[in-house]
């Protein structure tokens, strides 16, 4: 098995085909409207982190966790009191992950790991 590319996205409207089966961080919050950037992909990514924007009125920064675990794709957030929101090399260097869907949850991240580690852990885990 060939090892999952890392992607940086300062904005997940970037996302697209190229990325398919890759490990991306994104500097976007974690709402529904960023959520579906990646929901509307034919050939969706492996997983995506997001910036969870401090969670925002009936937690709508958080709503990824929920959207791509529907369309099987691991969905991360990170803290925005780690990571700049909007800077994707910043949540990588510094996020601290808050929340994970099942999927993410399954493929063996917990909360409090810092994102590096994570993204670590899943490139790691494809190789053959």
């Amino acid at each position: 098995m060939t090892q999952r590319p890392l992607v940086l996205l300062d904005s997940i409207a970037l996302v697209n085909a190229t990325h398919a089966g890759s490990v991306i961080v994104s500097g976007s919050h974690g709402g529904l409207s960023a959520s579906h950037f990646v929901t509307a992909q034919t050939l969706k990514p492996f997983a995506v982190a997001f910036n969870d924007a401090g969670g925002g009125k009936d937690d709508a920064g958080r709503v990824a966790l929920h959207e791509l675990q529907a369309v099987g794709v691991l969905a991360i957030l990170y803290a925005h009191t780690s990571a700049r929101i909007g800077e994707a090399q910043d949540g990588l260097d510094n996020g601290v992950v808050n929340g994970l869907n099942a999927l993410a949850l399954a493929q063996g991240l917990q909360l409090g790991m810092r994102v590096s580690e994570a993204m670590q852990h899943l490139i790691e885990s494809s190789r053959g």
